[in-house]
């Protein structure tokens, strides 16, 4: 029984790691729509007055959006490594190859987040409500008393509207109630299609075969998390030795204790080699052999240049 758990365990294990990636996204779109539904239970709030409600819907559905997006950016590892691309080695590198794989690594995963936010905000509809409200016209409701003006209108989202006009108000809310869920639904879809024919031109207009490019999408993932362990760990015992130079001791608990003693640290990696390693890569090859990232050709102690008629630069 504990080995067919322990076989679990491992299948599962390997599947997630696999789908780190759709495993992200989906939590940002479980965050996206828990705080979507908070906000809309805690704080939406419309004003229900003329020229305000169209405002504060628009605010409440494309503000906390571009926040979403603009947080998702500044996240992304992509980002800065096209700052440091273009403050090291200008734009020599910006190949038409290169440009559309970074904005798609990074604009894309950062759009998740304002996606889900804009559609969940539509489907519900409230923010789409108040602020077409006061838009509606009077002579497209059927019997609609004269002596009440369009301002009235702009009060039909809250509760304090004439009773003689419920009846008015619950057709006006189911309108545009199926308005803005017909829009949610629609750049849904619009988005899955988007999504499909991304993925098909990225595995259509690849040179890898599909089985190395899974292999270097996990290359690249299980580089970047055994870099990040070894550079935490690096920089913990550098920092201990520093510290105990200055002071003559250093308090460390017990497995800290143990990582100085496995890992003796006396000296940091120059400033070159921090820059050969660090800003924009596309898959390239040398005399047939796949070089994975930065920190591979720098491994492999292969020339910068690219004038080498062997080495080629793959559009994927």
């Amino acid at each position: 029984m504990a080995a067919l758990v322990a076989e679990h365990a491992k299948l599962m294990y390997v599947v997630f790691k696999n789908q780190d990636v759709v495993i992200f996204n989906s939590l940002v779109v479980l965050g996206t729509l828990g705080s979507q539904q908070l906000y809309s239970f805690l704080a939406f709030q419309c004003p229900c007055a003329p020229r305000k409600n169209y405002l504060y819907g628009l605010a409440a559905i494309g503000i906390p959006a571009l926040t979403l997006f603009l947080v998702g950016i500044l996240m992304s590892n992509h980002t800065w490594n096209f700052v440091v691309e273009c403050r090291r080695r200008g734009a020599k590198n910006c190949t038409a190859p290169a440009t559309f794989l970074l904005l798609g690594c990074t604009v894309g995963p950062a759009l998740v987040a304002p996606i889900t936010w804009s559609i969940i905000s539509l489907l519900l509809g409230d923010a789409y409500v108040c602020a077409l409200s006061e838009f509606v016209q009077p002579s497209s409701l059927k019997d609609f008393p004269y002596k009440y003006g369009e301002e009235i209108l702009a009060k039909f989202p809250c509760k304090d509207s004439p009773v003689e006009l419920a009846s008015f108000k619950e057709d006006v809310i189911r309108c545009l109630r199926y308005e803005s869920q017909l829009i949610g639904w629609l750049l849904l879809g619009v988005v899955a299609i988007m999504v499909f024919i991304l993925r098909c031109l990225k595995h259509c207009c690849s040179s890898l075969g599909y089985r190395q490019e899974k292999y270097w999408s996990l290359y690249r993932s299980t580089e970047n998390q055994l870099f990040q362990r070894t550079a935490e760990i690096h920089s913990k015992i550098l920092a201990a030795t520093n510290v105990k130079h200055f002071f003559g001791f250093v308090a460390l608990n017990k497995e800290e204790e143990e990582l100085v003693k496995e890992f003796p640290v006396d000296s940091v990696q120059p400033s070159v080699q921090w820059e050969r390693i660090t800003g924009m890569y596309i898959y390239r090859e040398n005399n047939g052999f796949p070089i994975y990232s930065r920190l591979h050709k720098w491994a492999k102690g292969l020339p910068w240049s690219n004038s080498n008629p062997e080495n080629k630069e793959m559009t994927v």
